[in-house]
């Protein structure tokens, strides 16, 4: 990206966005540090000068691969359903929608969960990361303060144990499978918020009213 924040027009017949894809996946096959403008110019069939024309260097890939992630999951904190409402109800709409947005953007999600901080890029991505991990975290404790979720957990566990469910994703799932977005996201949240097992009075009294085999 330019200094004043716009995307460059890249020479007749080549895409940026397309670019931007390959590198992407060849920054999570390779690892960042490994993958050389070389290795993107053999796997785009282009050469490195065409890529420059597009993009700077190597690190304003990265930088627009890790902001793909990063500004989706942001904006996910503003929308109406993570704004209005019980804390609890806001909590569950931010858990949902980061579920959309790693399987909608599973390439650079997938990419912003492996970087270590190594370059002044990816110090900024995590930076912004960790602002993002605080205000779930903020949601978590306004949540128990209303009496809506278990108090006898630590609200910064509570999200991050959340957040290790969800960022596990990107490690099995496929496009294309039996489970869209939409139930993902639902089977998050019941196991985030609901959890799995029946809480003992509710199971004998099922078990009551059902009567015997």
């Amino acid at each position: 990206m330019s200094e004043n924040g716009s995307l460059r027009r890249g020479r007749p017949g080549y895409d940026q966005q397309g670019i931007l894809e390959v590198a992407v996946a060849a920054f999570n096959q390779y690892g960042y540090d490994a993958t050389s403008m070389g290795v993107l110019a053999d796997r785009l069939g282009l050469s490195k000068s065409a890529i420059y024309h597009h993009f700077a260097s190597k690190d304003e890939i990265l930088e627009r691969a890790l902001d793909d992630a990063l500004s989706a999951l942001e904006g996910v904190l503003g929308e109406s359903g993570a704004t209005r409402g019980r804390a609890a109800d806001r909590l569950e709409a931010v858990l949902g929608g980061a579920v959309h947005v790693l399987v909608e953007k599973l390439p650079s999600v997938t990419l912003l969960l492996r970087v270590r901080g190594n370059t002044e890029v990816e110090r900024r991505a995590l930076a912004r990361r960790r602002a993002f991990d605080r205000a779930v975290t903020s949601l978590v404790e306004e949540a128990q303060a209303e009496g809506s979720l278990r108090s006898d957990i630590d609200p910064s566990v509570v999200a991050r144990l959340a957040f290790g469910m969800i960022n596990s994703i990107v490690e099995w799932y496929r496009p294309g499978g039996k489970e869209d977005a939409d139930r993902l996201a639902g089977d998050v949240i019941a196991i985030a918020l609901d959890g799995l097992r029946m809480p003992t009075s509710n199971r004998v009294e099922e078990l009551i009213e059902r009567g015997p085999a």
